[in-house]
C-alpha cells in the first residue's frame, strides 16, 4: 500500500510531526490496529511510531478507536491529558500534544482511519476537520482500487503458479484458435517452448494433419451454431509433438465464460504409458486365453485317446464274454448286459464331457458344423443362419462356440422359450454373432458368473458382449474385430 506517501504528503503540507493509518484488525486484542506510520523526524518521533505500530484498540479506545466507532471525525487539543489515550506515556516521551484522526470512507462504510499529531498544543480547526471528511472519501477510494489492483495481481499470480505447476497440459486458445496460453506441463509433452507457439494456430502445431480438417470444422460448428458437441466431454484422440511424432492424448475442452468473442482452455494429457499397460493386458489376457484352449484341447484328446479309448475296449470285452456264455447261465448274462449299458451310459457322458471341454469337430471341422451339433443337442428348437464359410482365427472359432454355448443353455434353463436363433455374420471388419429367443426376458447380465465369463472371453479379443432383454424375448450380440 502507499500508506507512507499518503501520511507524508498531507502531514508535511500540513506541519504536523506524526501521522498512523489504523485498518480493521482481527488480532483479538483490539477492533483497529496501526497499519502503517511516517515520521517528520524519525529521531524524536521513532519510539512513538513503534508503540502505535504494536497497538490494537477496541471500539471507542483512543483517538482511532473513537473515530472508528463514530465514523466522524475528532480533535484533540493534548493527548498527554486525554483520559482516553492509550499510548499517553509513549506520547509524552516523544513530546506529542496535539492530535485529529478521520475516517477513510469506501462505498462499504468506514474501512480505515488516519491519525496526525503534532509537538504543540492545537485547538481544534473546523474547516480542517470538514476538509478531512472528503479526504477520506478520496483516500478510501484510492485504497479500494489499490486493493482491487493488489487482488489482481495475486489472482494473477496464483493463476500462474496454478498453470505452471500443473502435470496436465494446460493450452488456451482463442475464437481463431490461435495459442495464448501453454504452461510447462505442455512445454514437456509436446516440445514446444512457450514463445514458439503462443499466437500461433494450434492445430497446425500439436494436431497431426490428418485430423486437423477435422479440429477445424468442430470449431467452427460451434461457433456458428453454438452445438457443445464435445465441451466438457473426456476424449481420447491423438497428438503431434515438434519432431512430428503422434501420440495418444486424453483431452477435455471448456469454454472461459468471459465476455467478448469465445476462448476455449484445453486439459491434455498424455496416456502413452496407459495405452501401452492396457496393450500389455489385453496381450496377456490373449495368451490366457490361448493357454486356456490349449488346455481344453489337450484334456479333451486325453479323454478321447485315453479314458474313452479304455472304456470303448472294455465294452468290446464284456461283449465277447457275454457271446461266450452258455444260454443257460442267466444270471451271469444279465450282469454282463447291465454292465454294458452303465458303460455305454459312462461312454455318452464322457463324450459329451469332452465335447464341453473343448469339440474336436470345432478344431478339426470349424465352427459352422460344431455349431450345427450344438444346435441340434440343444432342448430348444435352434434355427441357424448366416454361418462362415471360411475358418476363422482359432481364438475367435472359441469364443464364438463357447457365447452360442452357454446362451442356448441359459434358454433353455431360464427362458420358457419355444425356439432360439442363431445368426453370424461379417460386418465391418468383425465377426457378429447374436443368439436370441422368444421367451419371456428379463435376463440380468449382472447375475451369475457364466455371461462375465464370456464378457472376459469376448473382451481379450478387443470385442464386447450385449445383452438386451424384452417382453418379447432375448438377445445376447457379440461383436470380435477380425485381424
Amino acid at each position: 500500500m502507499a500508506y507512507p506517501k499518503v501520511l507524508e504528503t498531507v502531514g508535511g503540507s500540513l506541519g504536523w510531526d506524526f501521522g498512523a493509518v489504523w485498518e480493521e484488525s482481527f488480532d483479538p486484542r483490539g477492533f483497529v490496529r496501526c497499519a502503517a506510520t511516517w515520521c517528520a523526524d524519525e529521531g524524536r518521533h521513532g519510539d512513538f511510531a513503534a508503540t502505535s505500530r504494536k497497538t490494537a484498540l477496541p471500539p471507542g479506545a483512543g483517538l482511532p478507536g473513537r473515530v472508528w466507532s463514530n465514523s466522524a471525525p475528532a480533535w484533540i487539543t493534548d493527548v498527554q491529558a486525554d483520559p482516553n489515550f492509550p499510548r499517553a506515556e509513549a506520547a509524552v516521551a516523544a513530546g506529542l500534544h496535539a492530535a485529529f484522526c478521520f475516517p477513510i470512507r469506501t462505498a462499504r462504510g468506514v474501512v480505515g482511519a488516519i491519525e496526525f499529531m503534532t509537538s504543540s498544543l492545537k485547538e481544534p480547526d473546523d474547516e480542517l476537520l470538514a476538509t478531512t471528511e472528503s479526504l477520506g472519501s478520496q483516500i478510501g477510494q484510492f485504497v479500494e482500487r489499490s486493493r482491487a489492483e493488489a487482488s489482481m495481481r495475486e489472482r494473477e499470480a496464483r493463476h500462474g503458479g496454478i498453470l505452471e505447476s500443473a502435470l496436465d497440459c494446460i493450452i488456451t486458445i482463442d475464437h481463431n484458435g490461435r495459442v495464448l496460453e501453454f504452461n510447462s506441463a505442455a512445454e514437456r509433452t509436446f516440445g514446444y517452448q512457450a514463445d514458439e507457439i503462443v499466437s500461433r494456430e494450434m492445430v497446425e502445431m500439436i494436431v497431426p494433419p490428418s485430423l486437423r480438417d477435422q479440429h477445424r470444422a468442430g470449431l467452427a460448428r460451434y461457433l456458428d451454431t453454438g452445438d457443445p458437441r464435445i465441451l466438457g466431454q473426456r476424449l481420447e484422440i491423438t497428438g503431434m509433438r515438434a519432431d512430428g511424432t503422434e501420440f495418444p492424448v486424453e483431452l477435455t475442452i471448456t469454454r472461459i465464460p468471459l465476455p467478448g468473442p469465445p476462448a476455449f482452455t484445453g486439459f491434455v494429457r498424455d496416456i502413452t504409458e496407459r495405452k501401452e499397460a492396457e496393450r500389455d493386458l489385453r496381450a496377456s489376457r490373449v495368451r490366457l486365453l490361448g493357454a486356456q484352449n490349449e488346455e481344453r484341447r489337450r484334456l479333451e484328446r486325453n479323454l478321447h485317446d485315453g479314458a474313452q479309448q479304455r472304456l470303448v475296449s472294455l465294452a468290446l470285452t464284456l461283449r465277447l464274454a457275454r457271446d461266450g456264455l452258455p444260454e443257460q447261465d442267466g444270471s451271469t448274462l444279465e450282469l454282463i448286459e447291465r454292465a454294458q449299458e452303465e458303460l455305454q451310459l459312462a461312454l455318452d457322458e464322457l463324450r459329451e464331457l469332452a465335447r464341453g471341454i473343448h469339440p474336436a469337430v470345432l478344431t478339426e471341422r470349424g465352427l459352422a458344423p460344431a455349431l450345427e451339433g450344438v444346435a441340434a443337442r440343444s432342448a430348444v428348437p435352434v434355427e441357424l443362419s448366416a454361418m462362415p464359410e471360411r475358418r476363422l482365427p482359432e481364438p475367435i472359432e472359441a469364443a464364438v462356440y463357447y457365447v452360442v454355448c452357454e446362451a442356448l443353455v441359459n434358454i433353455a434353463k431360464h427362458a420358457n422359450a419355444s425356439a432360439a436363433r442363431v445368426s453370424l455374420a461379417e460386418e465391418d471388419g468383425q465377426i457378429v454373432v447374436e443368439v436370441g429367443d422368444d421367451g419371456a426376458g428379463g435376463a440380468d447380465a449382472a447375475e451369475g458368473s457364466g455371461l462375465r465369463g464370456l464378457a472376459d472371453r469376448v473382451e481379450a479379443l478387443d470385442g464386447g458382449l450385449v445383452l438386451m432383454s424384452e417382453a418379447s424375448g432375448t438377445t445376447l450380440r457379440a461383436t470380435i474385430p477380425l485381424p
